[in-house]
C-alpha cells in the first residue's frame, strides 16, 4: 500500500518518471519478453530511451514536431515513445493492424517528421519519410551514428525545458464517419489525469514491489497508460502478444493485471459451470498465477455478472470509464468505494455532469483543447456554459446513482465497442456498400461483441450467391478488426413504415437492432 501521496504532487512529462528514479531502480529488471525471454534492466531502458532521442535530435526533430511510432509492443516501441516526448516532440503511435491507407493518412493529417517502425510493419510505410528501426536499426537511418551527438547530454537538457502545456502525445481516435480525427493531449493533460488515477489507486498497490503482464496495444491509450503507471512505480513487466495471454498468465504470476472485457470473460467461464465453488476459485488461481491483487477492467463496458462470478471467486475486477479526449480517464471504481452496476466516482480533477438528455459532459485539466486542424469537430465536441465552462460531449448517456457513482444507460453516437475494447464506426463500413448493385442495405452489429456481424438486405432480384464475396472484397480492405466474419440474410424488408427507415432513406439503427436482434444474436452461436 502506497500510504504517502505526496509523492505523486509534482506534475511533469512522462519520459521523467524512467530518469528520476534511476539511480535506485539502475540493475533491476524493467521487462522481460516472453517470446525471447530476453530482460532488459531499467539502466539499459533509459539507455535506449536517450540513443533514439540522441536520433531524433541529429535529425532535426524539433519541439512540437511530431514522430510516430508505428509497429506491435516491444521495448523498443516504449523506448522509442518516450524518447519523442524527451526531446520535446509530439509522439502519435500507430497502431500495427493499420491499414497502409490508413498509415499514410495518420502521416499526412499529423505531418510526420520522423517514424520508428520495424520490419513486419515496413510493407505499409508511406514512400520517402525519415524512418528509425525498431527491431534493425541500420536497416533505415543509421541509429548508431545518428546517436553520436556532440552534447551528451541533450535528450535531458530538451527533457528539463519540455513545457508541460504544449501537446507530448496525439492519438487518431475512430470517427462517426469519414477520417479518424487526431486529439492532441498535453504534457499537463496526461499528467493530470495519472496524478488522480495514482492517488485513487494507491491503496491498491505498492511502491517497487508490483509485476504486470503487459498485452495492451501501447499505441491505445490503456496500453500506453499502463506502460507508464509501470515507469512511475517500478513495475517489473512481462510483455506478450494478445495471443500469449491465457498462457503467460500462470507463467508470470503477475500482481497486476489490466484488460479488456474479452479477457475478463473468458477468465470467468472458468467459474460459470455447476462445480463446487472452491473448485472453481482453484481453477482462477491457476489460471492466473494467484498473485493477482490489482485488476482493472477498459476500453469498453464489462458485464456485471462478469465481475460479480469473478468476486465470488476471489478476484476484484474494477472498472473506470473514460475516452482518449480526456486524457483517457472520467471515473473509476476503487478498491475501497465499488459499485458493480456503475462504472465509478469521477477523479479529483474531473467535473462530470448530466445534460438535459442524460448525456455524460466533462471539465477539467485533463480535457483536451480540441481536435487537430479540425474546428468544425472541435465545436461540435463542447457545450459551452454560461460561466464560459467548455464541457467535452462525450456522446453516451448516463444516470448518477443515490451514492454519487455513475452509471452508463447508452450511447448517442454511432460506434461500435467491441468487448476487445475496439472502437469501430460501423458507418464507415457500411458506406463501401453504398452503391452495390446487389446489397440494398448491410447493418453492421457488435456492441460489447468479440467481432463485428452484419444484416445483408440484397436489392429485390438479385442473386444472394454473391454476398459472400463482396463482403470479403469490402473485408479486404479494412483493419482486421473492422471485418465482418458472419452475416444473415433478411428477409423482412426495411421501410419508412415500419420505422426501420428515415424519411431520407437512412437507415434507423437502434430500431434494425431491436427489430431484428435475435438474428444478430444468432451469429454468435
Amino acid at each position: 500500500m502506497i500510504s504517502d501521496l505526496s509523492l505523486f504532487d509534482r506534475l511533469s512529462a512522462a519520459p521523467r518518471a524512467v530518469f528520476d528514479a534511476l539511480e535506485a531502480r539502475g540493475d533491476r529488471v524493467r521487462f522481460r519478453v516472453a517470446d525471447t525471454g530476453e530482460t532488459v534492466t531499467w539502466r539499459a531502458y533509459a539507455e535506449q530511451i536517450e540513443s533514439y532521442g540522441h536520433a531524433l535530435l541529429a535529425l532535426g526533430l524539433r519541439p512540437g514536431e511530431r514522430a510516430a511510432v508505428f509497429g506491435d509492443n516491444s521495448v523498443a516501441w516504449a523506448a522509442a515513445s518516450l524518447a519523442v516526448q524527451a526531446v520535446g516532440g509530439v509522439l502519435v503511435p500507430i497502431y500495427g493492424a493499420s491499414t497502409a491507407d490508413q498509415v499514410e493518412y495518420i502521416v499526412n493529417k499529423a505531418q510526420i517528421r520522423v517514424l520508428f517502425t520495424d520490419v513486419a510493419h515496413a510493407s505499409r510505410l508511406p514512400a520517402m519519410l525519415p524512418t528509425l528501426g525498431l527491431d534493425a536499426p541500420d536497416t533505415w537511418e543509421p541509429l548508431a551514428s545518428l546517436s553520436r551527438t556532440r552534447d551528451p547530454g541533450a535528450v535531458r537538457a530538451a527533457m528539463d525545458a519540455i513545457d508541460l502545456d504544449r501537446p507530448g502525445l496525439m492519438l487518431f481516435t475512430s470517427g462517426t464517419t469519414g477520417h479518424p480525427k487526431g486529439v492532441p493531449l498535453t504534457h499537463r493533460n496526461v499528467a493530470v489525469n495519472g496524478r488522480d488515477w495514482l492517488r485513487s489507486n494507491a491503496p491498491a498497490l505498492t511502491l517497487d514491489a508490483e509485476s504486470d503482464l503487459l498485452w495492451l496495444p501501447m499505441s491505445h491509450i490503456f496500453g500506453f497508460g499502463e506502460l507508464c503507471l509501470g515507469n512511475t512505480l517500478g513495475f517489473e513487466t512481462t510483455l506478450c502478444s494478445p495471443a500469449q495471454v491465457l498462457d503467460q498468465l500462470p507463467r508470470v504470476r503477475p500482481t497486476v493485471f489490466m484488460s479488456v472485457p474479452s479477457l475478463w470473460e473468458k477468465l470467468a467461464r472458468l467459474v460459470q459451470d455447476e462445480a463446487p465453488s472452491e473448485v472453481r476459485a482453484r481453477r482462477l488461481r491457476e489460471a492466473t498465477g494467484g498473485r493477482l491483487h490489482f485488476c482493472l477492467s477498459g476500453g469498453a463496458g464489462l458485464k456485471q455478472e462478469v465481475k460479480i462470478a469473478l468476486r465470488e471467486h476471489g478476484l476484484l475486477v474494477l472498472e473506470g470509464y473514460g475516452l482518449t479526449e480526456a486524457s483517457p480517464t472520467l471515473t473509476l471504481n476503487r478498491l475501497e468505494a465499488y459499485r458493480f452496476d456503475s462504472v465509478g466516482q469521477p477523479l479529483a480533477s474531473v467535473r462530470v455532469r448530466l445534460a438535459a438528455d442524460g448525456e455524460i459532459l466533462a471539465a477539467g485539466e485533463s480535457i483536451f483543447a480540441g481536435y487537430h486542424e479540425d474546428p468544425e469537430a472541435t465545436a461540435a465536441a463542447f457545450e459551452l456554459a454560461d460561466d464560459g465552462t467548455r464541457w467535452l460531449k462525450t456522446g453516451d448517456v448516463g444516470e448518477w446513482t443515490e451514492d454519487g457513482f455513475l452509471r452508463i444507460v447508452d450511447r448517442k453516437k454511432d460506434i461500435l465497442v467491441t468487448s476487445g475494447g475496439k472502437n469501430v464506426p460501423p458507418q464507415n463500413i457500411e458506406l463501401r456498400f453504398q452503391t452495390d448493385p446487389v446489397i440494398q442495405h448491410l447493418v453492421v452489429y457488435g456492441d460489447g461483441k468479440p467481432y463485428l456481424v452484419a444484416g445483408v438486405w440484397v436489392h429485390p432480384g438479385a442473386p444472394e450467391a454473391a454476398i459472400a464475396d463482396r463482403i470479403a472484397a469490402v473485408n479486404a480492405t479494412l483493419a482486421r478488426h473492422e471485418t465482418i466474419k458472419r452475416f444473415v440474410v433478411v428477409d423482412v424488408p426495411l421501410s419508412v413504415e415500419a420505422g426501420l427507415l428515415t424519411s431520407t432513406l437512412k437507415v434507423r439503427r437502434k430500431a434494425v437492432y431491436e427489430r431484428f436482434r435475435a438474428q444478430f444474436e444468432a451469429l454468435y452461436a
